[in-house]
Protein backbone atom coordinates (compact mmCIF):
# COMPACT_ATOMS: atom_id res chain seq x y z
CA UNK A 1 0.00 0.00 0.00
CA UNK A 2 1.43 3.40 -0.99
CA UNK A 3 1.85 6.37 1.36
CA UNK A 4 -0.89 8.11 -0.60
CA UNK A 5 -3.29 5.28 0.15
CA UNK A 6 -2.39 5.40 3.88
CA UNK A 7 -3.19 9.14 4.08
CA UNK A 8 -6.64 9.90 5.39
CA UNK A 9 -8.60 11.88 2.82
CA UNK A 10 -10.40 15.03 4.02
CA UNK A 11 -14.10 15.06 3.43
CA UNK A 12 -15.43 17.39 0.78
CA UNK A 13 -18.34 19.79 1.04
CA UNK A 14 -19.91 18.21 -1.99
CA UNK A 15 -19.29 21.32 -4.08
CA UNK A 16 -17.53 20.68 -7.35
CA UNK A 17 -16.70 22.95 -10.24
CA UNK A 18 -14.91 21.92 -13.40
CA UNK A 19 -13.66 18.81 -11.66
CA UNK A 20 -12.33 20.72 -8.65
CA UNK A 21 -13.81 19.70 -5.32
CA UNK A 22 -14.06 21.88 -2.21
CA UNK A 23 -12.56 20.27 0.86
CA UNK A 24 -14.26 20.69 4.23
CA UNK A 25 -11.24 22.05 6.10
CA UNK A 26 -12.47 23.98 9.17
CA UNK A 27 -10.35 26.81 10.57
CA UNK A 28 -8.13 26.04 13.55
CA UNK A 29 -10.11 26.21 16.80
CA UNK A 30 -7.82 28.90 18.27
CA UNK A 31 -8.46 31.13 15.25
CA UNK A 32 -12.22 30.71 15.63
CA UNK A 33 -12.11 31.64 19.32
CA UNK A 34 -9.98 34.72 18.59
CA UNK A 35 -12.55 35.75 15.99
CA UNK A 36 -15.38 35.35 18.52
CA UNK A 37 -13.35 37.32 21.05
CA UNK A 38 -12.96 40.24 18.64
CA UNK A 39 -16.73 40.32 18.17
CA UNK A 40 -17.27 40.44 21.93
CA UNK A 41 -14.54 43.09 22.28
CA UNK A 42 -16.12 45.20 19.52
CA UNK A 43 -19.53 45.10 21.20
CA UNK A 44 -17.96 46.02 24.53
CA UNK A 45 -16.06 48.90 22.94
CA UNK A 46 -19.22 50.41 21.45
CA UNK A 47 -20.81 50.25 24.90
CA UNK A 48 -17.85 51.73 26.79
CA UNK A 49 -16.80 54.43 24.29
CA UNK A 50 -18.58 56.85 21.91
CA UNK A 51 -19.55 54.85 18.84
CA UNK A 52 -23.11 54.70 17.57
CA UNK A 53 -24.10 57.76 15.51
CA UNK A 54 -27.31 59.53 16.42
CA UNK A 55 -29.24 62.42 14.95
CA UNK A 56 -27.14 65.03 16.75
CA UNK A 57 -24.16 63.17 18.18
CA UNK A 58 -22.75 59.72 18.82
CA UNK A 59 -23.53 57.68 21.90
CA UNK A 60 -21.40 58.90 24.81
CA UNK A 61 -20.33 55.50 26.15
CA UNK A 62 -20.51 54.43 29.80
CA UNK A 63 -16.91 55.56 30.45
CA UNK A 64 -17.71 59.11 29.32
CA UNK A 65 -14.53 59.34 27.24
CA UNK A 66 -14.21 62.28 24.82
CA UNK A 67 -11.37 63.06 22.45
CA UNK A 68 -12.47 66.69 22.50
CA UNK A 69 -12.19 66.74 26.28
CA UNK A 70 -8.78 65.08 26.06
CA UNK A 71 -7.56 67.74 23.61
CA UNK A 72 -9.04 70.48 25.79
CA UNK A 73 -7.16 69.11 28.79
CA UNK A 74 -3.93 69.30 26.82
CA UNK A 75 -4.73 72.85 25.70
CA UNK A 76 -5.54 73.84 29.28
CA UNK A 77 -2.25 72.34 30.44
CA UNK A 78 -0.31 74.37 27.86
CA UNK A 79 -2.27 77.51 28.76
CA UNK A 80 -1.50 76.98 32.43
CA UNK A 81 2.20 76.55 31.66
CA UNK A 82 2.22 79.75 29.58
CA UNK A 83 -0.07 81.80 31.86
CA UNK A 84 2.74 83.81 33.44
CA UNK A 85 4.25 84.74 30.05
CA UNK A 86 0.84 85.61 28.60
CA UNK A 87 0.07 87.84 31.57
CA UNK A 88 3.39 89.61 31.20
CA UNK A 89 2.87 90.02 27.45
CA UNK A 90 -0.56 91.51 28.03
CA UNK A 91 0.82 94.42 30.05
CA UNK A 92 4.30 94.87 28.57
CA UNK A 93 5.39 98.18 27.07
CA UNK A 94 5.77 97.09 23.46
CA UNK A 95 8.45 99.70 22.82
CA UNK A 96 10.69 97.83 25.28
CA UNK A 97 9.69 94.27 24.29
CA UNK A 98 12.97 93.71 22.44
CA UNK A 99 14.79 94.27 25.75
CA UNK A 100 13.23 91.05 27.10
CA UNK A 101 14.57 88.27 24.85
CA UNK A 102 12.60 85.40 26.40
CA UNK A 103 9.29 87.29 26.36
CA UNK A 104 10.02 88.64 22.87
CA UNK A 105 10.67 85.14 21.52
CA UNK A 106 7.49 83.87 23.15
CA UNK A 107 5.53 86.79 21.64
CA UNK A 108 6.85 86.17 18.13
CA UNK A 109 6.00 82.45 18.26
CA UNK A 110 2.56 83.14 19.68
CA UNK A 111 2.03 85.93 17.14
CA UNK A 112 2.92 83.62 14.25
CA UNK A 113 0.09 81.30 15.28
CA UNK A 114 -2.33 84.22 15.63
CA UNK A 115 -1.28 85.55 12.22
CA UNK A 116 -1.79 82.17 10.51
CA UNK A 117 -5.23 81.83 12.05
CA UNK A 118 -6.54 85.35 11.40
CA UNK A 119 -4.42 87.38 8.97
CA UNK A 120 -3.25 85.17 6.12
CA UNK A 121 -6.64 85.34 4.38
CA UNK A 122 -5.87 88.94 3.36
CA UNK A 123 -2.13 89.44 3.81
CA UNK A 124 -1.03 86.01 2.57
CA UNK A 125 0.81 83.22 4.36
CA UNK A 126 4.10 85.00 3.76
CA UNK A 127 2.66 88.44 4.60
CA UNK A 128 3.43 89.68 1.08
CA UNK A 129 -0.15 90.86 0.60
CA UNK A 130 -2.10 90.95 -2.64
CA UNK A 131 -3.87 93.51 -4.78
CA UNK A 132 -5.76 95.71 -2.32
CA UNK A 133 -4.13 94.10 0.72
CA UNK A 134 -0.89 95.63 2.04
CA UNK A 135 2.49 93.93 1.88
CA UNK A 136 3.79 93.74 5.45
CA UNK A 137 7.37 93.00 4.38
CA UNK A 138 8.26 96.34 2.80
CA UNK A 139 8.79 99.80 4.29
CA UNK A 140 5.60 101.44 3.03
CA UNK A 141 3.42 101.82 6.11
CA UNK A 142 0.48 104.20 5.85
CA UNK A 143 -0.26 104.00 9.58
CA UNK A 144 3.23 103.45 10.92
CA UNK A 145 5.51 100.46 11.22
CA UNK A 146 6.68 100.72 14.83
CA UNK A 147 5.55 97.81 16.98
CA UNK A 148 3.22 99.91 19.14
CA UNK A 149 1.70 101.48 16.02
CA UNK A 150 1.10 98.06 14.50
CA UNK A 151 -0.62 96.98 17.73
CA UNK A 152 -2.81 100.09 17.58
CA UNK A 153 -3.85 99.27 14.01
CA UNK A 154 -4.62 95.65 14.88
CA UNK A 155 -6.62 96.77 17.91
CA UNK A 156 -8.75 99.41 16.21
CA UNK A 157 -8.73 98.42 12.57
CA UNK A 158 -8.97 100.74 9.58
CA UNK A 159 -12.22 102.55 8.87
CA UNK A 160 -13.99 100.18 11.22
CA UNK A 161 -17.21 101.58 12.63
CA UNK A 162 -16.95 99.63 15.89
CA UNK A 163 -13.90 101.51 17.15
CA UNK A 164 -13.95 105.27 17.61
CA UNK A 165 -10.15 105.21 17.40
CA UNK A 166 -10.05 103.39 14.09
CA UNK A 167 -7.47 104.42 11.51
CA UNK A 168 -8.73 106.44 8.57
CA UNK A 169 -11.62 107.84 10.59
CA UNK A 170 -11.41 111.06 8.61
CA UNK A 171 -12.49 109.50 5.33
CA UNK A 172 -11.37 107.77 2.17
CA UNK A 173 -9.88 108.82 -1.13
CA UNK A 174 -12.75 110.49 -3.00
CA UNK A 175 -13.91 109.75 -6.50
CA UNK A 176 -12.94 112.40 -9.03
CA UNK A 177 -15.61 111.26 -11.46
CA UNK A 178 -17.31 114.45 -12.61
CA UNK A 179 -14.61 116.58 -10.97
CA UNK A 180 -11.92 115.91 -13.55
CA UNK A 181 -12.37 115.11 -17.22
CA UNK A 182 -11.10 111.84 -18.65
CA UNK A 183 -8.15 113.67 -20.18
CA UNK A 184 -7.29 115.33 -16.87
CA UNK A 185 -7.47 111.98 -15.08
CA UNK A 186 -5.08 110.48 -17.64
CA UNK A 187 -2.72 113.43 -17.27
CA UNK A 188 -2.63 113.31 -13.47
CA UNK A 189 -2.18 109.52 -13.53
CA UNK A 190 0.78 110.04 -15.85
CA UNK A 191 2.21 112.62 -13.44
CA UNK A 192 1.87 110.15 -10.54
CA UNK A 193 3.83 107.62 -12.60
CA UNK A 194 6.49 110.27 -13.19
CA UNK A 195 6.71 110.93 -9.43
CA UNK A 196 7.27 107.24 -8.84
CA UNK A 197 9.95 106.97 -11.48
CA UNK A 198 7.82 104.83 -13.75
CA UNK A 199 7.97 105.06 -17.54
CA UNK A 200 5.15 107.35 -18.71
CA UNK A 201 3.99 109.88 -21.27
CA UNK A 202 6.06 112.90 -20.15
CA UNK A 203 3.95 115.38 -22.12
CA UNK A 204 0.79 114.15 -20.40
CA UNK A 205 2.61 114.17 -17.05
CA UNK A 206 3.60 117.80 -17.54
CA UNK A 207 -0.07 118.66 -18.10
CA UNK A 208 -1.00 116.70 -14.99
CA UNK A 209 1.35 118.45 -12.56
CA UNK A 210 -0.88 121.45 -11.87
CA UNK A 211 -3.93 119.18 -11.63
CA UNK A 212 -2.11 117.10 -9.02
CA UNK A 213 -1.07 120.15 -7.01
CA UNK A 214 -4.63 121.52 -7.06
CA UNK A 215 -6.45 118.29 -6.22
CA UNK A 216 -4.10 115.69 -4.72
CA UNK A 217 -1.22 117.42 -2.94
CA UNK A 218 -3.30 118.31 0.11
CA UNK A 219 -3.32 114.62 1.07
CA UNK A 220 -0.39 113.06 -0.79
CA UNK A 221 2.02 115.97 -0.49
CA UNK A 222 3.42 118.20 -3.20
CA UNK A 223 6.15 115.66 -4.00
CA UNK A 224 3.94 112.62 -3.46
CA UNK A 225 5.53 111.88 -0.10
CA UNK A 226 2.26 111.18 1.67
CA UNK A 227 0.74 113.11 4.55
CA UNK A 228 0.62 112.91 8.32
CA UNK A 229 -2.26 111.22 10.09
CA UNK A 230 -4.50 113.44 12.18
CA UNK A 231 -4.48 113.48 15.98
CA UNK A 232 -8.02 112.04 15.88
CA UNK A 233 -6.54 108.65 15.04
CA UNK A 234 -3.99 108.39 17.83
CA UNK A 235 -4.32 108.23 21.57
CA UNK A 236 -0.69 109.26 22.07
CA UNK A 237 0.02 112.79 20.75
CA UNK A 238 3.55 111.66 19.94
CA UNK A 239 2.21 109.69 17.01
CA UNK A 240 0.46 112.73 15.54
CA UNK A 241 3.79 114.47 15.02
CA UNK A 242 5.70 111.42 13.83
CA UNK A 243 7.71 111.23 10.64
CA UNK A 244 6.19 110.83 7.18
CA UNK A 245 5.95 107.08 7.83
CA UNK A 246 2.89 107.94 9.92
CA UNK A 247 0.82 108.87 6.91
CA UNK A 248 -2.90 109.10 6.38
CA UNK A 249 -2.46 109.07 2.59
CA UNK A 250 0.00 106.79 0.74
CA UNK A 251 3.33 107.81 -0.66
CA UNK A 252 3.23 108.08 -4.43
CA UNK A 253 6.89 108.81 -5.13
CA UNK A 254 8.06 105.24 -4.78
CA UNK A 255 7.18 102.13 -6.77
CA UNK A 256 5.14 100.45 -4.07
CA UNK A 257 1.51 100.14 -5.15
CA UNK A 258 -1.43 98.72 -3.25
CA UNK A 259 -3.73 98.41 -6.28
CA UNK A 260 -1.23 98.74 -9.13
CA UNK A 261 0.88 101.42 -10.77
CA UNK A 262 0.01 100.94 -14.43
CA UNK A 263 -1.82 103.79 -16.14
CA UNK A 264 -5.20 102.02 -16.35
CA UNK A 265 -5.21 101.13 -12.65
CA UNK A 266 -4.19 104.63 -11.60
CA UNK A 267 -6.95 106.07 -13.76
CA UNK A 268 -9.42 103.69 -12.12
CA UNK A 269 -8.22 104.76 -8.66
CA UNK A 270 -8.62 108.45 -9.46
CA UNK A 271 -11.96 107.96 -11.18
CA UNK A 272 -13.61 105.80 -8.48
CA UNK A 273 -11.59 106.49 -5.33
CA UNK A 274 -10.29 103.93 -2.84
CA UNK A 275 -11.11 103.15 0.77
CA UNK A 276 -9.88 99.87 2.15
CA UNK A 277 -11.02 98.57 5.52
CA UNK A 278 -9.61 96.26 8.18
CA UNK A 279 -11.47 94.76 11.15
CA UNK A 280 -10.84 95.95 14.68
CA UNK A 281 -9.41 92.76 16.16
CA UNK A 282 -9.52 93.39 19.90
CA UNK A 283 -12.11 91.13 21.55
CA UNK A 284 -13.91 94.23 22.90
CA UNK A 285 -15.02 94.89 19.33
CA UNK A 286 -15.36 91.22 18.24
CA UNK A 287 -16.71 89.33 21.28
CA UNK A 288 -17.13 86.03 19.42
CA UNK A 289 -13.91 85.94 17.42
CA UNK A 290 -11.65 88.76 18.57
CA UNK A 291 -8.15 88.69 20.02
CA UNK A 292 -7.09 89.18 23.61
CA UNK A 293 -4.70 92.02 24.41
CA UNK A 294 -1.89 89.49 24.71
CA UNK A 295 -2.71 88.11 21.24
CA UNK A 296 -2.81 91.63 19.78
CA UNK A 297 0.63 92.36 21.25
CA UNK A 298 1.93 89.00 20.06
CA UNK A 299 0.82 89.43 16.45
CA UNK A 300 2.21 92.98 16.46
CA UNK A 301 5.56 91.55 17.58
CA UNK A 302 5.42 88.91 14.85
CA UNK A 303 4.56 91.38 12.07
CA UNK A 304 7.19 93.82 13.31
CA UNK A 305 9.97 91.22 13.19
CA UNK A 306 9.14 90.36 9.57
CA UNK A 307 11.39 93.25 8.61
CA UNK A 308 9.05 95.91 7.26
CA UNK A 309 8.18 99.16 8.96
CA UNK A 310 10.52 100.43 11.65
Amino acid sequence: MSKHDDKKEVETTGHSWDGIEEYNNPLPRWWVWVFYATIVWGIGYTIAYPAWPGLRSATAGILGFSTRAQVQEQIDAVDAANAAMVSELESVDLATLADHPELNGFAENMGAAVFRANCVQCHGSGAAGAKGYPNLLDDDWIWGGRIEEIAFTVTNGIRNEQSMDTRGYGGVMPSFDGVLSHEEITNVASYVQLLAGEATDEAAAAEGEDIFLDNCASCHGEEGQGSLATTREFEDPEYATASDEMTGAPRLNDKVWLYGGDLATLEETILNGRGGVMPAWLEDYRPASGLTQAEVNAVAAYVHQLGGGQ
